[in-house]
């Protein structure tokens, strides 16, 4: 019985020991089982299915076998594919506690990354937004400019819309501008100079000088259209005409501006176009020699441009283009328009025709600038070109005008541009006389006087020849830019002590004028055989004119002669010319530009060095040229002459 109960007793612990056995590989199947599902969680079936694949243990995974199964996880969770020794029972519990914390540090690993990937996703939603929003307002930009208007921007506009339905009528000096060539009165040789030079097939770079107001700007704009219809020329219809004063340009050392050759806006300091500055895109900006590509480039007062500047646009008129440069263009950016790129790396065109005027010399020109281009001179005006002027204005103004007013304009003025303008001042002041409602308006000499009193004007020319002889008194001539004149030379002498006597000129005279006098003195004891320091002799020019040059050393000359021998000069002879103390007349320049002071003058004879025979053309503007080898035929014609020639 004992035996049987002892046995019994053996077999229930046997039982129970199988029982928790079973039950302990039932818990690991189900924890085994959890993993599985955690992991298949994390990563996902497809996932885990073909990480299985490439790790080898996708056979593992299906086994019934509970160690072939937690093999297969740790191949999975440490993703180590050399693991293939299979895990004892007793192991099992401690292996799958690592693969719980590894698992526990992939979820953690995964949710940090998602939420941060969530946050990303945030971001580039947001950002995406914003882009979405810029390019949606730019759009609305494009196709509606006027959505950037506000009331205030609007009120202004409409206040200079009704500025624009303003408008007075049309100024005197534009109505009364020549219109044709024709219209262009004294200048014919230089018209038909610049007019030669421009409808030529091959157009030359020009610079014309000449004085103030004689028409060398019209005479280009009108010529330039003539150009055009020719058969040959290379100027399109639309060829422009860009007109720019010399005095307004100036060099920037720094090209920072430079309106005349371009220059370039830099992205930081000079501010390019906003879009072109925010991507750092460096903005060339052409200038005037661009937009006269084509036809004419016509820079007034030309002279007074910097040498600088002049020597620049020498480097233009070789190459026919405008060349950039800037530290920010990078040819390899992507970014920069095509345009842009273009004129950097090719230029800008600049293929023009140049003209220059200048009231100032020629040396005033860069002469580099001046040996690539033709030079014209226009001439001054006479009274009788100013007087035909006056004329043609009259009947454009459609008024009456008296006899005596154009002679009278062109008393004060040998300009044509101010004859026009007293001309219109005098209109206004005959208008204001007989009062709105006369229907034909006549201007008076009175008319003109008053313009030129208000004006403060006077008479240009105060000297008049007459058909007389003085004692002691010459009219030389002198020359200032492009305008000759008449100077009023007069000596008195005094008989002193013999070796005492003096010598007494303009003290405002430069050093060439003084040496002339003692040069005189030189030649007036060769030809009289007296000697001047025995006399106490003045020499002055009227007026205290500032002179400087030997031109008027023949003048001084006779002058000194007629003093000290009492022989009358005729007062309608004009001389220049420089004396030697060998008695001759030698050259002097300005000779064409006196003719114009002699004949404003009143002048008939206009006596010159024969040297200079060749500088003007015979019966110059009616005056009767006489070219002089010496003094005495000099003499011969200033005093009386029948006189002269009997002795």
């Amino acid at each position: 019985m004992k035996d049987f109960f002892n046995k019994l007793v053996r077999s229930g612990k046997s039982d129970r020991a199988a029982s928790s056995c079973s039950n302990q590989e039932d818990q690991l199947k189900r924890q085994v089982a959890a993993l599985y599902g955690l992991y298949t969680g994390v990563l996902g079936a497809e996932k885990v299915v073909l990480k299985a694949g490439k790790l080898g243990a996708l056979e593992l995974m299906r086994s019934a076998r509970i160690d072939e199964r937690v093999l297969a996880l740790q191949k999975l969770v440490f993703e180590d594919p050399t693991l293939d020794q299979l895990p004892a029972i007793q192991d099992i519990p401690g292996i799958l506690e690592e693969i719980e914390d590894e698992l526990a540090d992939l979820c953690a690993r995964r949710t940090v990354e998602d939420r941060i990937e969530k946050k990303i996703a945030e971001k580039m939603e947001e950002r995406h937004q914003e882009y979405v929003q810029e390019i949606r307002t730019q759009v609305i930009k494009e196709e509606s400019p006027a959505n950037v208007e506000n009331p205030q921007t609007l009120k202004k506009y409409a206040l200079l819309e009704k500025l624009e339905t303003r408008k007075l009528t049309r100024s005197a000096m534009e109505l009364l501008r020549p219109s044709t060539l024709d219209e262009i009165i004294g200048q014919e040789r230089a018209v038909e100079a610049l007019r030669a030079k421009l409808t030529s097939p091959y157009p030359q770079h020009l610079i014309l000088y000449g004085p103030p107001g004689v028409g060398k700007t019209t005479a280009a704009r009108l010529v330039l259209e003539e150009a055009k219809k020719a058969k040959s020329t290379p100027f399109a219809q639309e060829a422009p005409f860009v007109e720019v004063d010399g005095t307004t340009l100036r060099w920037d050392p720094r090209d920072v501006t430079n309106p005349l050759l371009g220059s370039v806006h830099d992205p930081i300091y000079q501010g390019a176009r906003r879009d072109l500055a925010d991507s750092g895109v460096p903005e060339p900006k052409p200038g005037l020699v661009t937009d006269a590509h084509g036809g004419i480039l016509f820079i007034d007062e030309i002279g007074e441009m910097d040498p600088m500047l002049q020597n620049k646009l020498l480097k233009v008129l070789e190459d026919k283009r405008v060349f950039f440069d800037s530290a920010y263009y990078d040819p390899a950016d992507s970014s920069i328009p095509k345009y842009i790129k273009k004129l950097f790396e090719e230029g800008a065109p600049a293929d023009f025709i140049l003209i220059g005027a200048t009231t100032r010399d020629a040396s005033d020109i860069t002469p580099a600038v001046r040996s690539r281009c033709a030079e014209i001179y226009f001439e001054p005006l006479t009274p009788k070109h100013i007087q035909e002027i006056v004329y043609n204005a009259a009947v454009k103004l459609a008024v009456v005008i008296e006899p005596e007013v154009p002679q009278l304009i062109s008393d004060y003025t040998i300009e044509g541009r101010k004859a026009v303008n007293i001309l219109a001042d005098a209109y206004s002041m005959a208008l204001m006389r007989v009062g709105q409602e006369e229907q034909l308006v006549t201007i008076t000499k009175e008319d003109v006087y008053r313009v030129a009193q208000v004006s403060r004007l006077s008479p240009y020319v105060t000297r008049k020849a007459a058909a007389i002889l003085e004692v002691g008194k010459v009219f030389g001539l002198g020359v200032s830019g492009y305008l000759g004149s008449v100077l009023e030379i007069e000596a008195v002498a005094f008989p002193a002590e013999k070796g005492k006597g003096s010598i007494r000129f303009n003290d405002t005279a430069g050093s060439m004028a003084k040496d002339s006098v003692f040069n005189a003195a030189a030649v007036v004891r060769k030809l009289t055989g007296q000697d001047l320091a025995s006399y106490d002799l003045h020499v002055n020019i009227i007026g205290g004119g500032r002179i400087d040059g030997p031109s008027a050393g023949t003048a001084i000359v006779s002058a000194i002669i007629s003093a000290i021998t009492g022989k009358p000069i005729r007062q309608d002879v004009a001389i220049t010319g420089e004396i030697s103390i060998q008695g001759k007349v030698k050259a002097v320049g300005g000779v064409f530009e006196k003719a114009y002071g002699a004949k404003q003058a009143g002048i008939v004879t206009m006596i010159i060095p024969q040297e200079n025979k060749s500088d003007i053309p015979a019966e110059h503007l009616g005056l009767i040229i006489r070219p002089v080898v010496t003094v005495e035929e000099a003499m011969a014609i200033l005093f009386d002459e029948i006189e002269v020639a009997s002795a």
